[in-house]
C-alpha cells in the first residue's frame, strides 16, 4: 500500500511536470499589423498567420494581436527592433537609406500586373539575395514573405482623364518611382502617410492619391474621392509581412523558424488575393452605389504612361548605382524579372489560387533554405 501511494504520487509529479514543460515550451508572440482591422494587411495577414502559426506548431507556438496605439506602420522598425513586437507589418520603402537593395526590386511596380506573382516573387528574390539579407540582418530583423496589392489606380477629386488633367495636382505616392511618374505628368507628389491620407484629401492638402481602389474601404477614402481613373500604374508589393525581430528569431528552433515562415507566406497569398481581387471588386461595387465615376483614361494618357514607365525601368540600374551606391543594379533587376516571368507562369497555372501558390512557394523557397542558419 505503501508502494502504491508513492507510485501514484510519482505519476502525478510526472504528469504535472510534462504538463509544465508543455507550457514553458509554448511561446505566445506579439504581433503588430500597425494597421486597422478593416486594412488586409491586419486580416487577414495577421489574423491567418495567428491561426497558421498554431495549428502547425501544434500549439507550441501561438501569437497575440496589437493595435495600432502599440505599434503603426511609422513606428514599426522602432517596435520590433526593441523588442516591443516579435513580429509586425514593414514597409521597406520607408527606410531607403537603410534597404537599398530590397527597395530597388520593391520599386519595380510597373515591372508586373499579377499581385500573387508579384509578391512570389519579391519573396524569392529576398530570400535569396545576399545583400538583402546583410541589410536586415545590420537592422536586427529577418524576413519571412511579401504581399501584394491589387493595380494601382488614380483615386482623384478632380477629374482624371488626360496628361493635361494631372498638371498642378497634388497627389500621395507610396513610392520613389510614383513620384517620378507624378512628376512627369506635371504634378506634385507628396510622401504622406497612408493613414493621414484621408485627412490631407478631406482638407484639400491633397488632390488625391496613386494606390489600390481596396483604399476606399480600408481608409474610407470613399468618403473624399470622386473620381478613379483606370490606368494601371503596377502593384505595391515592396512588403515584408511579418518582420521578426532577431532575438525572437534565434530563440525558436529550426522547425519552428520553417513553421513561422511557411505560415507567413500562407497568410500573404490570403493577403494577396484579399488585397488584389476581392476588396477592389467590393469597393468598385461600393463606390458606384456612393456616386463615384470611373473614368477610362485617354489614348493621350496611357501613352504618356507607358512612355515615362519604359524608360523609368531602363533608368532605375543607373540611378540605384549613382545614388544608392549599389552594385550589380542591372544584374539584380533582370534577375527579378526572371522571377516574376517564373512566378506569373506558376501563378496562373493554378488560376492565381492563393493555398496552391503558398505550396509551390514552399516547394520552390523555403525547401532550399537551411533554417539552422536562415536569418542569423
Amino acid at each position: 500500500m505503501y508502494k502504491s501511494s508513492i507510485t501514484r504520487i510519482t505519476l502525478a509529479a510526472a504528469a504535472a511536470f510534462a504538463l509544465l514543460s508543455g507550457i514553458a515550451s509554448a511561446q505566445e508572440l506579439r504581433l503588430t499589423p500597425g494597421l486597422p482591422p478593416a486594412h488586409p494587411g491586419h486580416t487577414p495577414l495577421f489574423t491567418v498567420f495567428q491561426e497558421q502559426l498554431e495549428e502547425r506548431s501544434n500549439g507550441e507556438l501561438s501569437g497575440q494581436i496589437l493595435g495600432t496605439e502599440v505599434a503603426n506602420i511609422g513606428n514599426m522598425r522602432n517596435a520590433i527592433t526593441s523588442g516591443l513586437s516579435d513580429a509586425g507589418m514593414f514597409l521597406p520603402a520607408y527606410f531607403p537609406s537603410d534597404l537599398p537593395n530590397i527597395n530597388l526590386v520593391g520599386d519595380l511596380s510597373f515591372m508586373g500586373n499579377n499581385p500573387m506573382a508579384m509578391a512570389a516573387a519579391m519573396t524569392e528574390y529576398v530570400v535569396t539575395c545576399d545583400d538583402c539579407q546583410a541589410e536586415l540582418q545590420r537592422l536586427g530583423v529577418v524576413y519571412t514573405s511579401s504581399h501584394s496589392s491589387d493595380i494601382y489606380h488614380l483615386l482623384t477629386t478632380e477629374p482624371v482623364e488626360s496628361p493635361d488633367d494631372l498638371r498642378g495636382l497634388r497627389l500621395r505616392v507610396g513610392g520613389p518611382h510614383y513620384a517620378r511618374w507624378v512628376e512627369s505628368m506635371g504634378g506634385s507628389p507628396s510622401n504622406t502617410s497612408v493613414g493621414e491620407t484621408f485627412e490631407a484629401i478631406s482638407q484639400g492638402v491633397l488632390d488625391g492619391t496613386l494606390t489600390s481602389t481596396s483604399d476606399m474601404i480600408s481608409f474610407r477614402l470613399d468618403d473624399v474621392v470622386d473620381y478613379v481613373t483606370t490606368l494601371p500604374l503596377g502593384t505595391y508589393h515592396s512588403t515584408i509581412s511579418h518582420t521578426f525581430n532577431n532575438r525572437t528569431w534565434n530563440n525558436l528552433t529550426p522547425e519552428q523558424r520553417r513553421i513561422v515562415a511557411e505560415s507567413s507566406s500562407y497568410a500573404s497569398t490570403m493577403a494577396t488575393q484579399r488585397w488584389g481581387y476581392e476588396l477592389p471588386e467590393i469597393a468598385t461595387s461600393n463606390a458606384l452605389d456612393k456616386g463615384i465615376e470611373f473614368l477610362d483614361p485617354t489614348p493621350e494618357l496611357i501613352e504618356a504612361s507607358e512612355r515615362f514607365i519604359a524608360g523609368d525601368l531602363d533608368s532605375i540600374p543607373g540611378r540605384a548605382e549613382g545614388e544608392d551606391g549599389l552594385t550589380d543594379a542591372s544584374a539584380k533587376v533582370a534577375r527579378f524579372q526572371v522571377l516574376v516571368n517564373k512566378w506569373e507562369d506558376i501563378a496562373e497555372s493554378v488560376d492565381n489560387d492563393p493555398a496552391a501558390v503558398a505550396e509551390a512557394m514552399s516547394r520552390e523557397i523555403w525547401d532550399e533554405v537551411d533554417f539552422a542558419t536562415y536569418g542569423l
